[in-house]
């Protein structure tokens, strides 16, 4: 039973987690301590400072951790507590898993569509602006963040857009546009 709950658990978190790693840290924090009480805060503390100083996203580290200590606390084996390592570890990533697959295979049968097309060739510059405008906000001074974020927003959109400029030359010129205004 604590496998399922364990499954169950990290792949709501898996599935309503945006944002990476660090981002999970609070949810599995607020799942495993608070809400299932499998462990304690001292323990979760340890478990993320553990994770960071091992290779890898935090977040799987953490949820691989914590599903070998749950296991572990519970009273099995090792063995029994790899387990619940890899439980927990692949009900993490497998939200991610199915949603990369929805969508390789919404390409594949809408990749032709005119409609498909234009929301791609859309969005496509809106993400190059929108990650030029977080770059300068990464490197200017708060006075500055509002008008010159969204100054190399509408440069980087207007370049993709008309221009069909690279992204990630877009990128790399909104950080050193950001650095020089700063």
């Amino acid at each position: 039973m604590i496998f399922l709950e364990l499954f169950y658990t990290f792949f709501i978190i898996g599935m309503f987690t945006i944002g990476g790693g660090y981002a999970m840290l609070s949810l599995i924090q607020a799942e495993v301590v608070t809400r299932h009480q499998w462990l304690t805060g001292q323990e979760f503390t340890d478990i993320v400072a553990i994770s960071q100083m091992t290779p890898g996203p935090i977040g799987i580290n953490s949820a691989t951790y914590v599903g070998y200590t749950v296991i572990h606390d519970l009273g099995y084996s090792q063995f029994v507590s790899v387990l619940g390592s890899l439980t927990t570890t692949l009900a993490l990533i497998l939200p991610s898993f199915i949603i990369f697959f929805i969508i390789v295979k919404m390409i594949s049968r809408f990749g032709d569509s005119p409609v498909f097309k234009g929301v791609m060739n859309v969005l496509k510059p809106a993400v190059a602006g929108l990650i030029g405008a977080a770059a300068v906000i990464l490197v200017t001074p708060e006075n500055f963040i509002d008008i010159w974020s969204w100054v190399i927003f509408a440069a980087a959109f207007a370049l993709s857009w008309w221009g069909k400029a690279n992204p990630i030359a877009l990128i790399i010129a909104a950080g050193i546009a950001g650095y020089l205004i700063y």
